[in-house]
């Protein structure tokens, strides 16, 4: 589509220009991700420390990720039609049900995703009996940090709802950049903590590892007989062991991008920053497809795609402009920042955009659609599916771009 045809479709509709705002506006959060970014190249020491400690960063993102996209895209739900209330005093029992359910959802994800990070890393990427236990105190003592992220999750959820934001478009991207720096701040702290403090710095983990596990069957009792806590927490379930899955697989992509990239510091501290963008082109996508379907404003056929086709096309663009400029911002905060640079940066970022959201915009309209078809609540799946397969569908799509892309690194 040539740029005066693209400048004459926004033109035309009103609702274009609105919503390629909202999604500037939210995926602009996502340079965030580039301190998350530069946090990983600074402490790059710290990751190699172990052998797993690079494989399981990832999975420690997209944990977070699928907690907090499961939070935000119930609680958008939900205060669209009315059965959550956008103040923290005198809510609804859903509220507080679905808060829990997001502590006991922590527990639950930490221990899948930590057990399956034992088993793929005693197959590729050499680590030993003795990593075990390790590698569990460290997942669940991050994901405990991580849980301040709920906190920011409501207030942003409320504020943007009280001020007439949609809720659909603004809360998991702003949120999941949000959970991106809480949660690489966390396993940084949590390294460190592990692996330079000895047997002091080993007990302050593992007590946050017991506190979580302890709040979190503290909760059960009081929760089981609860329709809203059951429903969450059974039908999370049944994704829990294939997002682990893909997740680790992640995490064993990235040990071949960093055999590949060495010590190319510009990508580690634009990675995060990637993995979000892609995952929030997704939530846009589902997120607000799972809202058309609640209010029967979209049929639950996958032909609907073509009404849902403006948002798609906004929100793509959107993400271009976001590759484009964490390319610059990369590059200046490592001083290499020079045209040839730039160009060379920006062709295998925007490679790397072509492949992973494609491929993410069809997977989280496909989830809403089946799901929806099949009686169950959609906003159980398609955010935590979507960003977890965001994360290795970027993972995969880097790896490729370097491949194809004479970049010079």
């Amino acid at each position: 589509m040539k740029l005066a045809n693209i400048w004459r479709y926004f033109s035309k509709d009103s609702l274009s220009l609105g919503f390629l705002k909202e999604s500037l506006i939210a995926l602009s959060f996502n340079i965030g991700g580039i301190l998350a970014g530069f946090i990983v190249a600074s402490q790059f020491n710290v990751f190699k420390l172990s052998p797993w400690a690079v494989a399981v960063y990832p999975t420690i993102l997209t944990a977070r990720g699928v907690i907090s996209g499961l939070f935000s895209g119930r609680l958008s739900t939900a205060l669209h039609i009315g059965t959550i209330l956008p103040r923290l005093r005198g809510n609804t029992e859903d509220f507080y049900m679905l808060f829990k359910s997001v502590i006991v959802l922590t527990l639950e994800t930490s221990v899948v995703m930590g057990l399956l990070s034992i088993v793929l890393g005693s197959l590729f990427w050499g680590i030993t009996f003795t990593d075990f236990f390790d590698i569990l105190i460290v997942v669940l003592a991050t994901m405990f940090l991580g849980l301040a992220n709920s906190i920011f999750t409501v207030e942003i959820a409320f504020t943007s709802f009280k001020k007439g934001l949609d809720t659909d478009v603004v809360v998991y991207p702003m949120m999941s950049t949000m959970a991106d720096i809480i949660i690489t701040l966390s396993y940084v702290f949590t390294l460190n903590l592990f692996f330079l403090f000895s047997f002091v710095g080993r007990c302050i983990a593992t007590s946050f590892g017991l506190f979580l596990a302890t709040l979190a069957l503290g909760f059960l009792p009081g929760c089981i007989h609860n329709k809203t806590f059951v429903k969450t927490i059974k039908e999370s379930l049944l994704i829990l062991v294939f997002i682990s899955f893909v997740v680790n697989v992640t995490g064993t992509i990235l040990k071949d991008v960093s055999k590949i990239i060495g010590s190319g510091k510009e990508i580690y501290t634009v990675y995060p920053a990637l993995i979000d963008t892609v995952g929030d082109v997704g939530s846009v996508v589902g997120s607000t497809a799972t809202t058309k379907l609640a209010l029967g404003l979209l049929n639950p056929s996958f032909r609907s795609i073509r009404n849902h086709s403006t948002r798609i096309f906004t929100t793509w663009i959107a993400s271009i402009a976001m590759f484009i400029l964490y390319s610059i911002m990369s590059l200046f905060t490592q001083g290499m920042l020079t045209l040839h640079m730039f160009l060379d940066f920006s062709a295998l970022l925007l490679t790397a955009n072509l492949i992973a959201v494609s491929a993410i915009v069809i997977i989280s309209f496909a989830v809403a659609i089946l799901t929806f078809r099949r009686g169950l609540d959609p906003d159980n799946f398609v955010i935590p599916i979507e960003s977890s397969l965001a994360d290795s569908l970027t993972t995969v799509a880097l790896l490729i771009a370097l491949l194809l892309v004479n970049y010079a690194i």
